[in-house]
């Protein structure tokens, strides 16, 4: 059974995994946003009552 041998694939998952702890955190990183998150106001809006026309 050729899965069971792990030569060809022990390799593969090293090198997948060099590339996803070496190489991509520091291009993730390097990414800036274009706008900063503003914070939002925290004070309720006023609630107006809706004048309902057939009542």
């Amino acid at each position: 059974m050729p899965q069971l041998n792990p030569a060809p694939w022990f390799l593969i998952m090293v090198f997948s995994w060099c590339v996803f702890l070496i190489f991509l955190p520091p291009k993730i990183m390097a990414h800036l946003f274009p706008n900063e998150p503003s914070s939002q106001n925290t004070c309720p809006k006023e609630i107006k009552p809706w004048p309902w026309s057939w009542h």
